[in-house]
């Protein structure tokens, strides 16, 4: 099979939402963004070996290959739109590609996000999404306008990708049903896109926990020239920590929580004033947040213990060069 009888089987999206004047298969695709809107462009690549394990199935790798890049339109507020996707693979291996071109497509139409275009090669597994979205630029949910005083919060459950990666590497061990709830979580993370929308007008400062919740707040912390005061209790009690996250040994709970990544939750702030706001932001989206602690002027992350007393140390988040 050939390039572009491989792209007409399994990449040809016959979606094309509002917002797409031309799909793939010109040059060029053609994107129409909504008057009054600013394009949203991310950019994400996956590796094997790096990003996913050679055992993981097709089809959840396509599906996490865009959810990933639909996380950052999560966190910045945008509305999905569409999407290049560039491939590189050893071999044409036409049940590979079968099923990694169904769970792609099938997350680009939830969230009515059209393939447009990109590139396929011969070589090392590894696949680049490049996402466009469209967000109104006074609503953008941008890191540098997060405000002294804000609340901070975190969507959904945090950690259980993290124990899941320990199970592969053998340095934790759970029962088959834990296994499998933390498995899916690594491998099929569930992009907040409705919450992002719901958090327009309400949140300050947005970003997606990829790497770690500690470490991307502080990216929120560090382009608002700001700080923060967190409470390890509120995070351990609270609906953040799954119940699978429980069950292993409670100094891997905290850390696996704090730092753990590959989450794709979001980590955002909100003046105090908005907590009845965000509630409701966190209803209308059917995705559950936590709130966490709050920005301080005083520069540096701060983690307090049940006793009130503050981490000496905080454990490190994923850095690919470290």
């Amino acid at each position: 099979m050939g390039e572009f009888e491989l792209i007409r089987r399994y990449f040809q999206h016959p979606l094309k939402p509002p917002g797409v004047a031309l799909g793939n298969g010109d040059d060029c695709a053609l994107l129409a963004p909504t008057p009054g809107m600013r394009l949203a462009v991310s950019t994400d690549m996956l590796v094997e070996g790096r990003h996913f394990l050679s055992t993981v199935s097709p089809e959840a790798l396509g599906h996490k290959a865009l959810a990933v890049n639909l996380s950052d339109l999560a966190a910045m507020g945008a509305q999905p739109l569409a999407f290049t996707l560039a491939l590189s693979m050893p071999r044409v291996d036409e049940r590979w590609l079968a099923g990694f071109s169904s769970g792609l497509l099938a997350l680009a139409d939830v969230h009515q996000c059209a393939l447009v275009g990109g590139d396929t090669t011969a070589g090392p597994l590894n696949m680049c999404i490049t996402v466009f979205g469209q967000v109104p630029e006074h609503l953008a949910l941008r890191r540098d306008a997060a405000q002294v005083g804000d609340d901070i919060y975190v969507s959904g459950c945090v950690g259980d990708a993290r124990l899941a990666l320990e199970v592969v590497r053998g340095t934790q061990g759970v029962d088959a049903a834990t296994w499998e709830a933390v498995r899916q979580r690594m491998e099929r993370p569930t992009p907040r896109v409705a919450l992002g929308l719901a958090l327009r007008g309400v949140a300050h400062a947005a970003v997606d926990v990829s790497d770690g919740l500690l470490g991307d707040l502080q990216h929120i912390l560090s382009a608002s020239a700001l700080g923060a005061d967190l409470c390890d209790d509120l995070l351990m009690n609270s609906v953040a920590i799954s119940p699978c996250l429980k069950s292993v040994k409670p100094e891997f709970v905290s850390n696996f929580a704090w730092a753990g990544g590959d989450d794709y939750e979001l980590v955002f702030t909100a003046p105090p004033a908005a907590r009845a706001a965000v509630a409701h932001a966190a209803v209308q989206s059917d995705t559950p947040v936590t709130r966490i602690g709050h920005t301080t002027a005083e520069l540096g992350i701060r983690v307090r213990a049940s006793d009130g007393q503050v981490w000496a140390g905080l454990p490190a988040s994923f850095d690919h060069f470290v």
